[in-house]
């Protein structure tokens, strides 16, 4: 099948994925009644006397905003807001059917960091969570910090549910490999959004910084590199990993290296870099549509384990195993962010759903209605810690 094509014929014909439902009838004049004026008025009242009472009385509780300005989208890049709504409303939909959570797509028509702090914090009494999603890095990193403290839950998917995915995969990849993440040298093709969160939660996890290098367009990111002097997000990846000032480009990281991470660029490994790593490698190649290598090309290469984000390979890293549960269970414990400890519970919950891992499965399918319950649970039990 030509999804591209099938796809651009299905979105025509419906018009888009998404529609808004009505909970309650409006056939009569009690129901009119009841529904808004004059009966509408005294939910009104009662949240006017207490704000909390807006989780109570309204959809608040279980609605999430997806939030884009479009400069980041998939591997499309910077498209702009339209041409992100597909995405948007895919996400939502996802929301649904996954978690039964109530999402709004929502494209802003601008890029500038502050307003999109502002319009967001605006919006926020509306949404018992916000999803940030496709912006670009390095103003992703402020936008999701400034949003912290707005009382509701706010979390960059790009960044965090990728992250919690591949540690949940290489916590069972690492066990089918015999191998402990403090030992492994890991190595990061991809300084972007999604690199970096993988990083710092992979580190939380109890990776060492001294065993990490990342590399980006221009090789090897170490401390005093000369272009990094105004790059703040990769001067912090060069503080924390990289001790040693490893030099070269990527085929010098990967040498001996356990584990590869990318979130970069297709075919920018080749079969001789996976020969150079250690033995029973481990091959997360997460480029989409193409992944940095394919898996065959991988696997015969030497490759033990290999996870890209496609759904036609065994092992596909997709966020819909993460940001449904953990918006789930934030919304129902009444989380007010989205912590460390409940990311790495996620991560965690989600490796312990593969019972006995195999090269060939390190995490659970995408399509298991137990994740949503399994993952949600863990992110409620984390935030009551």
């Amino acid at each position: 099948m030509d999804y591209f094509k099938e796809s651009l014929k299905m979105h025509e014909k419906k018009k888009g994925k998404i529609a808004i439902a009505l909970k309650v009838p409006l056939k009569t004049r009690e129901d009119l009644s009841l529904a808004y004026t004059p009966g509408v008025a005294e939910p009104c009242r009662e949240i006017a006397k207490n704000k909390e009472n807006v989780y109570k009385y309204t959809m608040k509780g279980n609605c999430v905003a997806v939030i884009s300005d479009g400069s980041a989208v998939l591997g499309l890049g910077n498209i702009g807001a339209e041409a992100g709504l597909p995405v948007m409303e895919g996400k939502a939909a996802l929301f649904k059917e996954f978690a039964d959570i109530d999402a709004f797509p929502i494209c802003l028509a601008s890029q500038d960091v502050a307003l999109t702090i502002a319009t967001v914090k605006n919006i926020a009494p509306v949404f018992g969570g916000v999803n940030l999603e496709d912006f670009k890095a390095p103003e992703c990193f402020a936008i999701e910090v400034a949003l912290q403290d707005i009382g509701i839950p706010v979390m960059h998917d790009d960044q965090h549910g990728t992250a919690v995915v591949v540690l949940a995969g290489l916590i069972n990849a690492l066990k089918v490999a015999k191998k402990k993440i403090e030992d492994v040298r890991i190595v990061f093709s991809g300084a972007g959004a999604a690199g970096t969160a993988i990083l710092k939660l992979l580190l939380s996890h109890g990776a060492l910084g001294k065993n990490v290098v990342v590399c980006d367009t221009k090789g090897i990111i170490y401390l005093g590199r000369e272009d990094l002097a105004e790059n703040t997000a990769k001067k912090e990846l060069a503080m924390i990993t990289n001790s040693l000032k490893r030099k070269g480009n990527l085929a010098d990281a990967l040498k001996n290296a356990d584990v590869f991470v990318g979130v970069s660029q297709k075919n920018i490994v080749s079969s001789q870099m996976v020969q150079s790593m250690a033995k029973n490698a481990i091959i997360f190649a997460m480029a989409n549509p193409e992944p940095e290598i394919m898996p065959n090309l991988a696997r015969e290469a030497g490759a033990l384990i290999i996870a890209t984000g496609r759904s036609d390979f065994p092992n596909q890293v997709n966020n819909a195993l993460a940001f449904p549960g953990i918006f789930r269970g934030a919304l129902d414990c009444r989380a007010t962010r989205i912590t460390e400890k409940m990311k790495i519970a996620a991560a965690e919950a989600l490796a312990g759903m593969v019972a006995k891992p195999t090269a060939e499965e390190i995490i659970p399918s995408v399509l298991d209605r137990k994740v949503v319950g399994v993952v949600a649970k863990a992110v409620m039990g984390a935030w009551e810690k």
